[in-house]
Order: C-alpha cells, then sequence, then structure tokens
C-alpha cells in the first residue's frame, strides 16, 4: 500500500514534540519494514532550517511549512498536506493524526482516498485549548464520526464516548510498550554526570509543560517532600507559556530541568530512575507511562481511568488532582524502596506481556485493507 500521514510535528522528533510525534516513530517505520511506501508530513516553521535527510527509517520524508500560532499551526499545515497529497497522488491511504484534522479528511474522501484517523483520547477536554478550540474539536467529532473510512482509538474510554454519542462503532488499537534500547554502559554514564545524576538517586517526569499533565501538583508535593533526591522533569512547552515559566520558576534546589530529551537519553533515565511520576488529570493511552515500566522504572501515577487502564491491579496510584496524596505516596516508596521495586518488577511483567507496538502495526495494516470504502460500522 501506499500510506501518507500527518497530523504530527516531527518525525523523528524534535523539540517541542510530544506523544503524536511518539506514536509515529514507532508505528510509521513498522509499516515500511513491511514493504509498504510510507510517506510522512512534517510540520516546519517558516524560518526554520528543513533537515536535509529525504528519508527515516525506511519513511519517506516532506517537510512543509506552517505558522508557528497555536491552532492556526496545525490547520494551515493539514490543508498544504491535502493539497499537495491530490496534487501528486502520494497515497491511496491517509492516516491522520487528530479529529481537528477531520475537514482535511472530508476533502481527501471526496478524492477517493482512504482515510483512518487516530484519535488518542478526548483532545477536547483539554486545559490547554481555549474554549473556542475545545468546542471546534467537541465538534469535529461529529464530522470525525462520520467521513473517515475508520476511527482509531487508543483507549476504551474516549471510544466508548464518541460510540454512545454517534451510534457507530470504531476500532480499538492500543499503543505498544517495548523500547529497542541497547545498554551502553558508558554513554549512560556520560549522560548522568551531563545533568548532575547519580543513578537510582532522581525522580523523574517526561513530557509536555501543559495543565493537563498535572506537573503543578508534581512540583508541589515535591516542595514539602523530605528527600535529598532530585525531581528531573524532561521537556517543556514548544512556544513558551505561562503555565512553563510558572513550573521552572520553582526555587528548589532539587529541581533539574534540562530541556528536551529524546530516545536513548531519555530510555537511558527511565532505566536508572528511582521512580518515574506521571501526575495527569487527563490523559489517553500513555506511551510514557508504557515505556517507562517496560525499562523497569517503578510507575507512580495519578488514579485518573486510562492510567488504571494502562497498569491495572500493579499501578501505585494516588488521587488525580491532589498534591498532598502525591506527596504522601513518594513519601510510601522513599521509606520501603524494596517494595517499589518488587511493585516495579510486576509493572514491568504485565506492560510487556500486554503492548506490543510489532501488533499495532499489524492491526493498522489490517484497518487500512479492509476499510476502502470509507464508511463506518453502523451501531
Amino acid at each position: 500500500m501506499r500510506i501518507a500521514s500527518f497530523g504530527f510535528r516531527h518525525l523523528p522528533p524534535r523539540a517541542g514534540c510530544a506523544g503524536a510525534d511518539k506514536f509515529v516513530l514507532e508505528l510509521l517505520p513498522r509499516l515500511a519494514a513491511r514493504g509498504h511506501e510510507v510517506f510522512a508530513y512534517n510540520r516546519i516553521g517558516f524560518g526554520e532550517d528543513v533537515p536535509t535527510s529525504a528519508t527515516y527509517r525506511g519513511v519517506k520524508l516532506h517537510a512543509i511549512r506552517t505558522f508557528r500560532k497555536p491552532g492556526l499551526e496545525a490547520l494551515w499545515h493539514a490543508a498544504c498536506v491535502t493539497f499537495d497529497i491530490l496534487r501528486h497522488n502520494r497515497a491511496d491511504v491517509i492516516h491522520i493524526q487528530n479529529g481537528g484534522n477531520s475537514p482535511f479528511g472530508a476533502i481527501l474522501r471526496v478524492f477517493g482516498k482512504r482515510t483512518v484517523l487516530t484519535e488518542d483520547g478526548k483532545e477536547w477536554e483539554r486545559d490547554k485549548w481555549s474554549p473556542l478550540a475545545r468546542g471546534y474539536l467537541r465538534a469535529m467529532t461529529w464530522l470525525s464520526a462520520r467521513v473517515h473510512s475508520e476511527v482509531v482509538f487508543d483507549n476504551v474510554f474516549a471510544r466508548r464516548a464518541v460510540e454512545a454519542r454517534y451510534g457507530r462503532r470504531f476500532a480499538l488499537i492500543h499503543y505498544g510498550a517495548e523500547v529497542d534500547y541497547r545498554v551502553d554502559a558508558d554513554a549512560e554514564k556520560a549522560l548522568l554526570e551531563r545533568l548532575r545524576l547519580t543513578a537510582g538517586d532522581y525522580v523523574l517526569f517526561v513530557g509536555r509543560f501543559i495543565p493537563d499533565k498535572g506537573l503543578h501538583h508534581l512540583v508541589a508535593a515535591y516542595e514539602r517532600l523530605d528527600t535529598a533526591k532530585k525531581l528531573v522533569l524532561i521537556g517543556g512547552a514548544p512556544a513558551g507559556s505561562a503555565y512553563a515559566a510558572a513550573i521552572r520558576s520553582s526555587e528548589d534546589p532539587r529541581l533539574v530541568l534540562p530541556g528536551y530529551l529524546y530516545g536513548v537519553d531519555v530510555h537511558a533515565l527511565m532505566r536508572h530512575c528511582f521512580a518515574y511520576v506521571q501526575p495527569s488529570d487527563l490523559e489517553g493511552l500513555s506511551p510514557v507511562i508504557l515505556e517507562a515500566a517496560y525499562l523497569g522504572a517503578p510507575v507512580i501515577c495519578s488514579d485518573i481511568a486510562m492510567n488504571r487502564y494502562a497498569l491495572g491491579e500493579h499501578g501505585l496510584y494516588f488521587a488525580a488532582g491532589d498534591a498532598d496524596d502525591l506527596r504522601q505516596r513518594l513519601a510510601a516508596a522513599l521509606a520501603a524502596p524494596d517494595a517499589l521495586r518488587v511493585q516495579g518488577a510486576a509493572q514491568q511483567r504485565h506492560v510487556a506481556d500486554t503492548y506490543s507496538w510489532e501488533r499495532v502495526a499489524d492491526d493498522y495494516l489490517r484497518v487500512f485493507a479492509a476499510h476502502g470504502s470509507g464508511v463506518p460500522q453502523q451501531g
């Protein structure tokens, strides 16, 4: 098959990238490795350098410039991508991230293309969007439910909500967890030294600095926690934000803010952390939680439905939005490190047995092949 994909920022990930970019990083090269022609549309701001590489792990790359302005950035890029696909007949199957791009899926459908939308959660509920943007995204669920060859959800809760609202059935494909990480002791040592960290002596978070990730709960809890261990926050806000600035303004000397890191650096930090913390107020099926657990990091996370769905009975949970409960959970982990490691090992076995990127690739290919007519199944 000829497959094109858009709706993410960049493959491979660059500064400012997030879950959607991690998803295509794992999915698209696997599709190419199975012999399909895969085309990825990267989002590049006006004035930014375009990488010279034309391929990444078998995936053909094409950069299209856009405005670095929330909302306009994604819509302008999607419009340009749609025109490019139709002008050059790039692919027969179009994989789209985020229901906000469904108007362009409708255009592609008019011209006979199969479109498969990945919706990774209740995007319309995220605090990072303005009320106008949330209203737009909620309205787009109506269009998403009707125009695409298929809509794929990564979690049962978001799928159930949309199915109940529109009386249609959609696909469910979970994220994978396995990480192709080859231990390099010298590189790991150099990374820890550069960040002035000691293995087992820091708590880790990786993600965007946006309100629904709950970082304000984690920082508030840590500021009242009696420990010498450092708190390492990997990530940031792509264009800066008052929220990210507030997180960075903490005067706690244990706070370490290296900015954006990806790939082997993040995996090395996961392997050597005392615990990984995911304090989200809202989440889809988090690939970061799955990766951290897969690599052996004990995961402490908020008790929202999707986190409980990911880790089940093996999770270490605190009440979502409750910084004091998070502080108590961290204090309990610090007081019983052996029990924490046992729980982490149970999480690792559960995630390794349950989530597979190879299965994800096979399931997406079945969806691409099976929905040529583009008519969603009636509920």
